[in-house]
């Protein structure tokens, strides 16, 4: 059956029906149309003509027209909306009007810059001129970088590309210095936290370079829907920024499902897997050759449903390549495979985490389905945007799952359809930050006495302490690099941690290969020895794990069951910056040390995902120096309730905040942590910690501070708005857990830090 007959049958289900909290149709868009702007080259909307497109969208027009006047432009609209006109087509007439004229396109992902290239490349062929558009990343060959280098008009490459190679080696890149014109942050919404600060800080660097050499370029950024685009470009760019956010795409009929899995515990209110009605949802969907994209949230949770989605579409020889994984850790030939396959039809069904989110060409699916909400409404529609067709319906169906933040929003639909998406918090002046890219741009280019980096006052404090430290020497008025050590090398715009591990099946001992790659965070929960690493839905059991080497050798294996590890956190107050004694609550902000270790890992049925035992990991500590925001229930108040009960209520309150500090933070859950001490070490009271989950902090724990009681309130609201008893996933945590009195402790409490 096709989707519209699906779509009947499913409201025909009561069982389905049943647990469906909302079901929100979207009615059809038409599209809104601006003839080609005038003065622009003639050849370009003759090519996009003999390609179907008589005319612009009203989005693309008023973009380009703010291009063409001279101003800095963010486009924001939906996923499939036809953004990259809005910057090829200001990029083309320059070059076409001025062969000298350079533009740099920077996207997240080097699979996301291969994709845009190649439309860039097929106009530019279309048009038969002398445009040359290269990609230069780290798969470009070394014999074809002094060509690019030289000639290239188009550069398209990413920020960590720009960060470790062009912008240190700016001396071989001065055609493209001297003549910048344009530069193009593409899926500017990716860039928040640590990797949003560490880009606004190569940002200022390329300006800086920019400067030197004479050229003053503009800015086209676009991005996702968020409630702060402006002002994310203006930090990222440090220019003031022209918005055109009215889209004026055609859009089909959208069907939007919430669906909550039932109830198979009602004493306790535990619901059924969430994983598990993910699998029998999807199925239906791939069953009956609906085209569908799964997004899962965690690398497990996809590599678990590919699994569950091939099984059930094998062949009678096992050929199960109609349902495909992809995520983080997946080679680049592996990927665009996939990719390739989406678009040609020949996959039916992909299984990803938000590695897929961004705008990379899979064509246009039928539906989506979210095991588990993503953390961010921003992320939803932008997961949600991946199915649907320009004048064809589409279905995305969120499948919640146990958590307070899914349960929150699942019952409270109005929350998600009417709420603004969430702001996007980037922290350019981190000290830790600032610190690493101030050297990066002293090697680049002394600095001058009084020259600021990015308007910062302390500047020249900053130099004289790396002088101190050897880095800098100052003479003639200019801090000139002084050591032998290559700055952009020591550090990743991604995060604080080392280079990836790799990871090597030995299964034939004649033949070794390399299958994937793991960053250092993710290393100790899924790749310790004896856990199984799954891979496209294949099992591999972890023979060794070589830190030294950043090594992981594995082999195949085929077992009925997967491994989880339970990760061990530790937290030590090293300074306190802030104090707000008077606020209710006290609340205190500084630098923590945080301490991880996993200790043991668990192994889980496939199917029923019954736990059948354990085992121990024995792999060393890694420490942490981040921001913390934390506050205390005073000593007076702690003894109006008992140990057990103390232990419990917080217990309660911090698994509430983990899940809903997210949504007023715009980060994902892991970029921010929560702990709770009965009897803290520092505070010598129960004390519950908020932090970065990043060295140095990106400023998501300065903005907890502000805004504490705001989010205490909607804490209280949420538990006590769960119609539980005694607690349960969806609020303070299963009773079993806090006690039979610790949902009612929680909010006895959060009353208690709001006197």
């Amino acid at each position: 059956m096709n989707l519209e007959q699906l779509l009947d049958s499913l409201r025909a289900d009561a069982a389905f029906m049943r647990n469906v909290t909302h079901w929100e149709t979207i009615p059809a868009q038409p599209a809104r149309l601006a003839p080609f702007p005038p003065g622009i080259d003639a050849r370009i909307p003759a090519v996009l003509r003999a390609r179907g497109v008589q005319a612009l969208y009203t989005h693309q027009r008023e973009a380009v027209d703010a291009t063409l006047r001279g101003e800095h432009v963010v486009v924001v609209t939906p996923t499939a909306s036809g953004k990259t006109l809005c910057y090829n087509l200001p990029v083309l007439d320059a070059i076409l009007k001025n062969p000298d004229s350079r533009a740099l396109y920077l996207f997240p992902t080097k699979a996301l810059s291969a994709d845009q290239a190649h439309e860039l490349y097929a106009l530019i062929e279309a048009m038969d001129v002398p445009i040359k558009a290269y990609t230069y990343d780290g798969d470009t060959p070394v014999a074809a970088r002094r060509s690019i280098r030289q000639a290239g008009h188009v550069v398209v490459t990413n920020p960590d590309m720009l960060h470790a190679a062009i912008l240190p080696g700016h001396t071989k890149w001065v055609k493209l210095f001297e003549n910048l014109q344009y530069i193009v942050i593409d899926e500017i919404h990716a860039y928040r936290g640590v990797f949003g600060s560490n880009l606004a800080n190569v940002m200022r660097r390329l300006k800086r370079l920019c400067a030197f050499y004479g050229s003053r370029p503009q800015f086209i950024c676009c991005s996702a829907t968020i409630a702060n685009p402006r002002e994310l470009a203006e930090r990222m760019t440090g220019e003031t920024m022209t918005l055109v956010d009215q889209n004026g795409a055609p859009m089909g009929e959208r069907h939007v499902i919430f669906y909550n899995p039932p109830v198979v515990n009602r004493q306790l209110s535990i619901r059924k897997s969430s994983l598990l009605e993910t699998r029998a949802i999807a199925s239906q969907l791939v069953k009956n050759d609906i085209q569908t994209i799964v997004f899962a949230r965690s690398r497990l949770q996809v590599e678990v449903l590919t699994r569950y989605l091939k099984e059930l579409v094998a062949g009678p020889l096992g050929e199960s390549g109609r349902v495909r994984g992809y995520r983080g850790g997946y080679l680049p030939t592996q990927r665009r495979d996939i990719e390739q396959g989406l678009r040609s039809g020949a996959v039916t069904g992909v299984v990803a985490t938000n590695a897929l989110e961004l705008g990379i060409d899979i064509g246009r699916l039928d539906a989506c389905v979210l095991c588990g909400y993503p953390g961010t409404i921003a992320s939803t529609w932008q997961q949600a945007g991946r199915a649907g067709r320009r004048r064809g319906t589409s279905l995305t169906v969120l499948v919640a799952s146990s958590s307070a933040l899914d349960q929150y929003i699942i019952t409270h639909p109005g929350y998600f359809f009417h709420q603004s998406p969430e702001h996007a918090l980037a922290n350019p002046d981190n000290l830790y930050i600032l610190m690493n890219h101030l050297k990066c741009a002293a090697y680049e280019l002394p600095f001058l006495d009084g020259e600021r980096f990015g308007g910062e006052e302390a500047t020249a404090q900053m130099l004289g302490f790396l002088e101190e430290q050897g880095f800098l020497r100052h003479t003639g008025g200019r801090w000139h690099w002084s050591t032998e050590e290559f700055p952009a090398a020591e550090f990743s715009l991604r995060s604080a941690g080392d280079e990836n591990f790799i990871i090597v099946d030995i299964s034939d001992p004649q033949h070794h290969r390399i299958i994937g790659e793991m960053d250092r965070y993710t290393v100790p929960m899924l790749l310790h020895e004896q856990a199984i690493y799954l891979h496209d839905a294949q099992q591999y059991q972890v023979e060794t794990l070589d830190f030294a080497h950043k090594k992981a050798y594995v082999r195949h294996v085929d077992v009925d069951y997967y491994t989880d590890a339970d990760l061990n956190v530790s937290l030590r107050v090293l300074s306190e910056d802030q104090r707000r004694h008077d606020a209710a609550p006290p609340r205190a902000l500084g630098e923590v040390l945080v301490t991880c270790m996993v200790t043991l890992f668990k192994k889980m049925k496939f199917d029923t995902h019954e736990n059948l035992g354990f085992g121990p990991v024995d792999l060393p500590e890694w420490e942490m120096t981040t921001t913390a925001c934390w506050w205390t229930l005073p000593e007076k108040v702690a003894c109006e309730f008992s140990q057990d009960d103390l232990q419990g209520g917080m217990l309660g309150i911090a698994a509430m905040l983990r899940q809903l500090a997210p949504l007023y933070l715009m980060c994902a859950p892991r970029d921010i942590c929560v702990l709770y001490h009965v009897r803290d070490t520092f505070t010598r009271e129960p004390t519950i910690y908020l932090y970065d989950n990043c060295p140095g902090g990106v400023g998501l724990c300065e903005k907890v501070y502000d805004i504490l009681p705001m989010l205490l309130d909607r804490a209280a609201e949420a538990i006590a708005a769960c119609p539980c008893e005694n607690g349960c996933p969806s609020c303070v945590g299963p009773a079993a857990e806090v006690g039979a009195s610790g949902k009612q402790t929680a909010l006895r409490i959060l009353g208690r830090l709001r006197a």
